[in-house]
C-alpha cells in the first residue's frame, strides 16, 4: 500500500483555509497512492469552541474529503469536530474514494486541555478494512494507552493522527515505536506544524515505523508531502516466523 502523509500548519478555526491549503497539497502529489493522511482536527487546529466550529456528516469538509477521494482515487482520513445529536465528537474520519464514510470517535479525551468537558468520547475501537488491509482508527491522546491499541484483531497498520505539542515530542517518537513493536504492525503518526491559538508550538515528528520497530519514514520537521510503501506480505512472514502476538494475555477491555 503507498500512502501519502501530510504535514503542515493549520489555520486556527479556519475550516476553509484549512480544506484550500491542503487541497493544494493533495494535488501535489504526483504518484498513484492508495490513502492520504491528514493530522487531528485538520479543519480548525485542536481547538475547544466545539459549538463554533463543529460540522455534521453533511458538511463542507467532508464533502471536500468524498470530493479529494474521489479526483484522486485514494482513501482520506484524518479528524474533524463534528456535532450530532446535540453532542460533539473529535470524529476521525475514513472516506473511501467510492465516497462511503467509516469514522472513529476518540475515545481517550485530553483532560489536562480539558477535552473531556466539550467533546463525549467514543465508545468503540474502530478497524477498517481497505484493499485487504486491516487498519486502526487512532486518535492523538489514544497514543499513551496500550491496552486500547492491543492489536487482538490482527490489524495491519495501526494510524494516529494528532496535534501533540513539541514539549511531549520525545514521549511521541518513543510510544510509535512501542505501538509497532509490541502490536507487531506497521505504525503511522501524522502530527501538525506551527504555533495555536494557545502558544503551544508543533514540529511535527510525522513518522512511519515498521512492525519491528525500525524506522521506514524518520520524524519530519518540516512542512510536506511524504509518500511510504508498506509491504503486508513482509509484515505477515515476520508475524508467522515469530508468532509473538499468539502470546498475548487475554482480557476483556470494557469501554
Amino acid at each position: 500500500m503507498k500512502i501519502a502523509l501530510i504535514q503542515t500548519d493549520l489555520f486556527w478555526e479556519n475550516a476553509s483555509k484549512n480544506r484550500e491549503n491542503f487541497d493544494s497539497k493533495i494535488n501535489e502529489i504526483t504518484s498513484e497512492v492508495n490513502l492520504i493522511v491528514l493530522p487531528e482536527m485538520f479543519s480548525t487546529g485542536f481547538t475547544m469552541n466545539a459549538s463554533e466550529v463543529a460540522e455534521t456528516m453533511q458538511g463542507e469538509t467532508i464533502a471536500w474529503m468524498k470530493l479529494k477521494a474521489k479526483q484522486k482515487n485514494a482513501a482520506i482520513t484524518g479528524s474533524v469536530v463534528i456535532a450530532e445529536n446535540g453532542k460533539y465528537y473529535n470524529r476521525m474520519l475514513f472516506v473511501f474514494p467510492s465516497g462511503e464514510v467509516q469514522y472513529y470517535n476518540k475515545r481517550h479525551l485530553f483532560t489536562l486541555a480539558g477535552e473531556n468537558q466539550f467533546y463525549t468520547a467514543g465508545t468503540e475501537k474502530v478497524i477498517v478494512n481497505y484493499l485487504d488491509w486491516k487498519i486502526c482508527l487512532q486518535v492523538c491522546y489514544d497514543l499513551r494507552f496500550p491496552v486500547f491499541a492491543r492489536n487482538a484483531e490482527n490489524y495491519d497498520l495501526l494510524l494516529y493522527v494528532a496535534n501533540w505539542p513539541k514539549v511531549r515530542t520525545n514521549a511521541w517518537d518513543a510510544l510509535l515505536k512501542a505501538r509497532a513493536i509490541e502490536n507487531l504492525s506497521y505504525t503511522i503518526g501524522v502530527n501538525r506544524l506551527g504555533l495555536d491559538a494557545n502558544n503551544y508550538e508543533h514540529i511535527g515528528h510525522s513518522q512511519v515505523v515498521d512492525f519491528l520497530g525500525h524506522y521506514i519514514l524518520e520524524p519530519q520537521e518540516t512542512a510536506g508531502v511524504f509518500v511510504v510503501e508498506l509491504d503486508k506480505d513482509k509484515m505477515m512472514e515476520t508475524r508467522k516466523k515469530l508468532d509473538f502476538l499468539s502470546d498475548q494475555d487475554v482480557f476483556e477491555v470494557k469501554l
